[in-house]
């Protein structure tokens, strides 16, 4: 069985080369340090590639109706997404933030929102201008956000954790340079590289 985070990140690059135009404004965004508009062109992205994978997704500008209350946002979160089929308050099957703010400590919100959540894959998008600070912003991540957890608690983490990192200075090998993933490790309580399948 292929794992979650695997099987979305193929889709997510899938979505990304079938929409041109979407790819053109991440990219042109990202080259202008345009976040809002990188903010809003990702989760049209995102909402598409849960789409493609058969869920129903939420996210500002894209209402889900399978959920009892039909709204653009659950919980305060940019996208979730859940099994198209099934009726009542089932829970999510992916959450994602949206994170375009260079303040570390809002993106250390937006893990820990995430891991707040229930659900079989988390995802946190952020932006670095510089590719070169991935590892090191990745690593303070963990010593801020995952370590906070006691031991037992982040070993019992059910669903996984990626953290994607957006860079201007890699534009040039849009979409598959651009974007960094980094996989949480629930065992050793790190991140690590995780490269599409």
């Amino acid at each position: 069985m292929i794992a979650l985070a695997t099987k979305w990140m193929s889709q997510f690059f899938a979505t990304l080369g079938d929409d041109r135009l979407a790819a053109y404004e991440l990219r042109d965004a990202s080259m202008r340090s345009d976040l809002a508009r990188w903010t809003g062109t990702l989760t049209g992205v995102v909402v598409r590639s849960f789409e493609a994978l058969g869920w129903a997704a939420a996210g500002k500008g894209h209402r889900c109706t399978v959920l009892p209350v039909k709204r653009n946002e659950y919980l305060s979160q940019d996208v979730m997404a859940f099994l198209a089929s099934g009726a009542g308050w089932r829970f999510p099957v992916a959450v994602c933030e949206l994170e375009n703010s260079a303040d570390a400590d809002l993106v250390a919100y937006s893990l820990w929102n995430v891991l707040c959540v229930r659900c079989g894959l988390r995802i946190v998008f952020c932006y670095r201008p510089d590719s070169a600070d991935g590892p090191a912003f990745i690593a303070s991540l963990g010593s801020g956000v995952v370590d906070a957890m006691p031991i037992a608690e982040r070993a019992a983490l059910e669903g996984e954790t990626l953290v994607i990192i957006g860079s201007r200075n890699d534009a040039g090998t849009f979409p598959y340079g651009f974007f960094q993933a980094w996989k949480l490790n629930s065992n050793t309580g790190r991140f690590e590289r995780f490269a599409r399948q």
